[in-house]
């Protein structure tokens, strides 16, 4: 084990190197600046969002598809994630994270436009997408469409499965003595309860679900804010001075390299919103919408609230408490965590509990879909039922064994996704400026698909 360890920890470090923040950062820029910068949308996205395109093709509503892809990125990497950073990256990590999802808006844009864009149906009725897709039908890159698929399929089993089974299992233990094996069962219960409807199973429970968990865990953090309210505006320029130069928090913590804060800020952020990893895209393109923008920009809203807003206030309650309790240690993410939110009294264990436990089940289920979807392409709707089998298996699996591991396996995963996606994007960069100005520039959102190619 100290073998696959030292491997994982040493190709995540190479595959997080200069050339993919440079990848990952310049793709999000370059698609803002190309696309005139989509942010300035989206209080149209977040109207859009509530709003059912009836009498449109898909599986679930544009709702529906947000949620479950939020079910995903809403998870550990929110909190644990944020706090790792920090712990490992400095303060300065947060406004990279941050600014990760800022740009990452266009390029969760861009992908929902393109799965909706070159979405299939099947004989059945049911519309398939995702960036295996885009690769095969937009650019004829069909092998590497195949290679996208076989790093989601593996990729479910650690960013979505043991890591957030192992989080919870962890969290139930030390918070009240639930034994791991208990709990891995009552989770593998739940979970096949919900995943055996399908995506629109899956959708229903998100619906019911994402927005409360949100809601709550987003209100909790203004509290703690409101504790820290005399730490709030030095929390917020140590983490802006730690961005660019090495800075001291708290008990004589250093903030790190640049290239550490940069690395794991983007890193992190790339873990919980996933613009660029291609992951959202795959449940997208189930949406019922009548263009390829009105879902481009639905998507777009979730990257909104899953960086700008949640792992913000985040990344403010751990610094602010940081300078506010120079005791906390530094350990790992997760203890740098719970000692932040433990010193709120009353409400900061119950939070984080509640927080972990909610996010972290809901980003099973989400990334279900995504894996489930992945083995669809590649072998056929056939080989849907056993993966869902060994998806339910593999969280006992993760809620018993320790997984120091596993993150750093994640990071190399969400890379390998990264890199298809990401090219996916650049070079049908065209395609989507073209349907940006026919849907969004000429002010045409409300025209169908159809519509539009009877007028051509």
């Amino acid at each position: 084990m100290d073998i696959v360890q030292r491997f994982f920890t040493e190709f995540s470090s190479f595959l997080w190197g200069w050339p993919m923040i440079i990848l990952l950062l310049g793709t999000h820029i370059f698609l803002t600046i190309r696309l005139k910068f989509p942010q300035r949308k989206l209080w149209t996205a977040i109207k859009l969002s509530v709003k059912k395109d009836k009498g449109a093709d898909g599986d679930v509503s544009q709702f529906g598809a947000l949620v479950t892809a939020l079910a995903a990125t809403i998870g550990t990497g929110n909190i644990i994630g944020v706090a790792t950073a920090v712990a490992l990256g400095g303060p300065g990590a947060v406004l990279w994270c941050w600014l990760t999802g800022f740009f990452g808006i266009s390029t969760k844009y861009a992908e929902g436009l393109l799965a909706i864009k070159y979405r299939v149906k099947t004989e059945d009725g049911r519309t398939l997408g995702g960036p295996m897709y885009a690769l095969e039908r937009g650019l004829g890159w069909k092998k590497l469409g195949i290679l996208f698929a076989i790093f989601t399929a593996i990729a479910a089993f650690g960013i979505g499965n043991t890591v957030q089974a192992n989080a919870i299992a962890t969290l139930t233990q030390e918070s009240y003595s639930v034994s791991p094996y208990i709990t891995g069962i009552v989770i593998c219960i739940l979970v096949g309860m919900v995943i055996i409807g399908g995506i629109k199973s899956i959708a229903r429970v998100c619906t019911m679900l994402v927005p409360f968990m949100s809601f709550f865990y987003i209100i909790g953090c203004i509290v703690i804010l409101f504790f820290n309210h005399d730490y709030l505006w030095s929390a917020i320029s140590l983490i802006c001075e730690s961005a660019v130069a090495p800075k001291a928090a708290g008990g004589g913590f250093a903030g790190g390299m640049i290239m550490l804060a940069a690395r794991y800020g983007i890193a992190r952020g790339l873990f919980s919103n996933e613009s660029g990893m291609g992951s959202a895209p795959i449940v997208a393109a189930a949406a019922k919408t009548r263009n390829p923008v009105r879902q481009a920009l639905v998507s777009a809203s979730g990257t909104f609230w899953d960086t700008v807003v949640i792992c913000a206030l985040t990344g403010l309650v751990i610094v602010s408490s940081i300078i506010a309790y120079p005791d906390i240690s530094y350990e790992n993410g997760a203890t740098l965590t719970k000692l932040a939110f433990s010193k709120i009294p009353v409400i900061g264990t119950p939070l984080l509990t509640f927080g972990l436990l909610t996010f972290a089940f809901s980003t099973i289920l989400g990334w279900e879909i995504y894996g489930e979807r992945a083995v669809e392409y590649l072998k056929g709707r056939k080989w849907t039922l056993g993966y869902r089998i060994i998806y339910v298996v593999a969280i006992f699996i993760g809620s018993v064994m320790s997984l120091d591991v596993v993150w750093n396996i994640a990071d190399c995963m969400n890379a390998l996704m990264a890199i298809p996606n990401l090219l996916s994007l650049l070079f049908l960069s065209g395609v989507i400026v073209s349907e940006t100005q026919k849907y969004l520039w000429q002010d045409r959102l409300d025209m169908d698909m159809e519509e539009d190619d009877s007028k051509e």
